[in-house]
């Protein structure tokens, strides 16, 4: 039997699993990572920590699935998109810790290109939103804090990579002939990729002064050319790399999301849903981006619109490990479910400013409508809801903008095993959700890419036949509910947006 492997690297740790023909997973391995958080808003990751984890889970994963390295034919990754790496590519020592989706450091950068009036420029050439998320300004803060690394970049010593590039760099040899590249759907995340042409925009890298020098080659996500193989003493043998996705263009793939009008939503650290467009991109009106879905080798490409929630399961992070409110992710499903309704709390979990349909980086989060009768159990599901919540506020906008109204919504990540959760995600939408028989899509979305350069599949109706139905949820609120509790979460985060002054320095 062959198989295919993937590589999961996402915000808090890092997944390897193996798959078969039909989808399901044989073996899996999974290593957290340390939050670094050097002062308020900022939020940095060791990128040599997540390659040891790598390293690690890969063995693991063949491990647990009683397989060799010479038992896989395409190794695929996926990653936390945006996250931004710059090491030497002569030692492949990284300048600085690894700059993280969620971190706010870029605010004064951010603020200049709009005050400057380029944000209709960038989302013209890029479908982003000027915005600290993204890859683009976390290059030009490290080129300017980063003592020596302007001249390193000149030189050509120094190269950037979001996460996927710094693994396949490192995968493929590193110092020692690693390959610098990433794919169209990392590339699309960094506010410097043409959305049109799918190369880097020397408009807009001269605009951040960034040297062309630093960046990756820009190659399809299932690529049958492979990005490169892994060396021999790595693993046991040698392990084509020949597919990569962002993760939530993962999770698109995993859900076999490959027709005009299909759309997930992945419940992780954030969430993210994203609609299949086609090969049209769809710019938006309502406050989502046009992003890249995924590149094939024979050069088909599909776009998306995506909507971004920076704060979902952070916030019951937040609840476990700085409120000590749970002991668990998965103890939420049971407080939450000992109160009806949620008391009339409502808690918009702005930790890092609001992304879609918002993008208000001065917004911070808010607790509101507490009286004496609330209790930590209507925390808890204020918590819960305000996910669904904000799914409503992206899929409302995602309608807009594609004209189709969903009928159904699939669903993924740690938190859709979350049953208490998907009801009421059903319940604010007024529409089925749907849970797949495998979970772990965004992994398996880089395997199929993998798989398909490599010839594992046959193309992507091959793919669609592994997709099944664990369970689906209906709506059973009122339509009066309904609109009742959606109308307090508006006015919530209402009271949340702006908080921080511009210039405001966080304490």
């Amino acid at each position: 039997m062959r198989y295919v492997a993937a590589i999961d690297q996402g915000t808090t740790g890092t997944r390897c699993m193996v798959f078969d023909h039909n989808g399901l997973d044989i073996g899996r391995s999974y290593k957290e990572h340390e939050q670094i958080l050097p002062r308020p808003g900022w939020i940095e990751h060791d990128p040599l920590e997540i390659w040891h984890a790598v390293q690690e889970t890969v063995h693991g994963a063949l491990a647990q699935a009683r397989i060799t390295a010479a038992d896989v034919v395409a190794l695929g990754i996926t990653n936390q998109r945006e996250t931004t790496v710059i090491w030497d590519r002569h030692t492949g020592r990284p300048y600085h810790n690894a700059v993280v989706w969620q971190c706010m450091r870029t605010q004064e950068i951010c603020q200049r290109l709009q005050d400057d009036g380029l944000e209709p420029f960038i989302r013209e050439r890029t479908g982003l939103l000027v915005s600290v998320y993204f890859s683009g300004p976390k290059i030009r803060w490290l080129l300017d804090h980063v003592a020596g690394l302007r001249q390193a970049a000149e030189r050509g010593d120094a190269l950037f990579g979001t996460i996927d590039s710094w693994l396949i760099w490192n995968l493929t040899g590193g110092p020692r002939g690693g390959v610098h590249v990433t794919d169209v759907t990392n590339a699309s995340r960094t506010m410097l990729m043409n959305l049109a042409t799918r190369e880097w925009d020397d408009e807009l890298l001269r605009m951040l002064e960034i040297p062309r020098s630093m960046l990756p080659e820009i190659r399809p996500s299932s690529d049958s050319a492979t990005y490169g193989s892994s060396p021999a003493e790595m693993f046991g043998h040698p392990m084509p790399v020949c597919g990569c996705l962002g993760d939530q263009q993962g999770a698109l793939a995993g859900q076999t999301c490959f027709l005009p009008g299909e759309a997930k939503n992945t419940y992780g650290t954030g969430s993210f849903l994203l609609m299949n467009t086609g090969g049209d991109v769809v710019p938006s009106h309502s406050g989502l981006l046009s992003t890249v879905a995924y590149g094939l080798s024979d050069g088909t490409c599909a776009y998306a619109l995506e909507g971004s929630i920076a704060v979902t399961g952070a916030a019951v992070q937040w609840l476990r490990d700085s409120l000590g409110m749970v002991q668990s992710a998965a103890e939420t499903e049971t407080i939450a479910s000992t109160v009806a309704d949620n008391g009339g709390v409502y808690f918009v979990p702005a930790f890092s400013g609001l992304f879609a349909p918002y993008w208000d980086m001065y917004a911070r989060g808010a607790i509101l409508g507490l009286t004496r009768f609330a209790s930590k159990a209507h925390i808890v599901r204020a918590t819960l809801e305000s996910i669904c919540y904000s799914t409503r506020d992206v899929l409302e906008a995602m309608e807009a903008d594609s004209g189709i109204a969903l009928r159904s919504l699939k669903v993924d990540g740690g938190a859709s095993a979350n049953n208490l959760l998907m009801q009421l995600q059903a319940d604010v939408l007024n529409k089925q959700v749907i849970r797949p028989t495998v979970g772990e899509t965004t992994a398996l979305g880089s395997a199929y890419m993998a798989g398909l350069a490599a010839g594992y599949w046959s193309g992507l109706d091959d793919l669609k036949q592994n997709w099944q139905v664990q369970r689906e949820f209906s709506p059973s609120w009122s339509e009066e509910r309904r609109l009742a509790a959606y109308a307090g979460w508006k006015r919530a985060v209402g009271r949340a947006r702006g908080w921080l002054q511009e210039g405001e320095q966080e304490a």
